[in-house]
């Protein structure tokens, strides 16, 4: 099969990349298909209603299940709008219809594409010792064996997961999940719409593989938006973006200081207990003492086990997970607290290592605490104001608004 041409659409937050899009599903010939993913059902709904030339469906559960009803979509040929949580589940029948088709994939964000499989060790043992599966030596992908005596059992999943070659073992320790990259050559030609790509995982997963990509950037030329190579892009304006945030500098950030200070590991150990309880009172301090902006404007983040440890009164409910993107629900929020210090999981940047990957830690950090930040009113070029105690993320934020990147 011919290379399917991959374009990483790599443009900064609100540059316009969804309205391209919008604009080229309206443009192009109507014997062209589309597969529109995008990560949140209110997406969805906005694609149908804007793209007016082209009548998109939604997989529905028609009695077997979404996945079912797009595999008959596919068949069909329509155009199709859907969530990353569907696309995710694509098994061997959407992958062998993908291939007949003429598809073209336009992903909103990146996916999850690599992801720990929760997968008790006893039962993995299990599945090992009575030859349901076997571990391929070189690449550790996990395969089912078809001549076992043990067909129909309760780790149905594993059989399904393993057709797709998406399941793979790695120091004898780890289960990994990982999305079937056949299901990415299966299309005519890919746009993946996001900003920052060489950070982000799906970069790295793409370079596992070996898929070749080209980088563009999205352009407003007159009432039109354009791709341009990104190498040519206008410059976006940093000292403009700069001057619309305001970075908190004072006592409360010195609970930061050190380079692992609030990461995920530095929250579960059981000796930073009261730091943990100092780091609840400075979110308050700085919601109620410094910025004082009323409760429904307020935002902040950490990691998910912890929200009982540091919500609070004035901020609670205005919670946004911390690796949130590609949503507008929240483009009315001035103050921000962002309170987690962001690393690869450690498996996973071992994982894409062992893989001759070469992972940038720090601009994976950058990445993510962008995202998170262009969930608030910056995105509509109004002025925010930010908390971020972690040293290493203050830092990596303040390069970053010097840059010309």
């Amino acid at each position: 099969m011919p290379q399917t041409k991959i374009n990483i659409v790599d443009s900064i937050m609100g540059s316009g990349k969804t309205s391209w899009a919008i604009q080229h599903m309206n443009d192009v010939d109507s014997e062209r298909r589309f597969i529109y993913i995008t990560p949140f059902l209110s997406e969805v709904e906005r694609v149908k209603s804007s793209v007016t030339n082209r009548n998109f469906k939604d997989p529905l559960n028609t009695g077997k299940g979404k996945l079912d009803n797009l595999k008959k979509l596919i068949i069909d040929e329509h155009d199709i709008v859907s969530t990353h949580a569907l696309f995710q589940t694509a098994d061997e029948e959407i992958i062998e219809l993908l291939k007949v088709s003429n598809y073209t994939l336009i992903l909103d964000e990146v996916m999850n594409v690599i992801e720990e499989f929760p997968l008790k060790k006893d039962d993995f043992k299990l599945l090992i010792n009575t030859n349901m599966v076997y571990v391929e030596e070189k690449t550790g992908v996990i395969r089912w064996n078809e001549d076992s005596a043990y067909q129909h059992t309760k780790y149905n999943e594993i059989k399904v997961l393993s057709k797709t070659k998406n399941l793979i073992f790695f120091e004898n320790t780890v289960l990994f999940w990982s999305f079937p990259v056949s299901v990415f050559k299966a299309f005519k030609e890919i746009y993946i719409l996001t900003y920052l790509f060489q950070a982000q995982e799906q970069k790295y997963y793409y370079d596992m593989y070996r898929l070749k990509y080209e980088y563009k950037a999205v352009q407003k030329i007159g009432r039109k938006y354009v791709l341009v190579n990104h190498a040519d892009k206008t410059p976006y304006n940093k000292q403009l973006l700069k001057s619309h945030i305001n970075i908190y500098e004072g006592k409360l950030n010195d609970i930061g200081a050190d380079k692992y200070s609030l990461s995920k590991s530095w929250y579960e150990k059981e000796k930073n207990k009261a730091l943990v309880t100092k780091t609840k009172k400075n979110l308050y301090s700085y919601f109620r003492n410094n910025v004082k902006t009323p409760t429904p404007l307020n935002m902040w983040t950490c990691f998910k086990d912890h929200i009982p440890k540091l919500k609070g009164k004035g901020y609670t409910k205005g919670f946004v997970a911390h690796n949130a993107r590609a949503t507008n629900d929240f483009k009315d929020k001035v103050s921000l607290a962002y309170v987690v210090n962001r690393f690869m999981h450690p498996y996973k940047y071992k994982f894409f290592n062992s893989r001759g990957v070469e992972v940038n830690e720090e601009m994976y950090a950058l990445s993510e605490l962008i995202q998170w930040i262009w969930r608030s009113r910056i995105r509509e070029g109004k002025p925010i104001n930010l908390y971020i105690p972690s040293n290493r993320m203050r830092t990596l934020l303040k390069r970053y608004l010097e840059s010309d990147f």
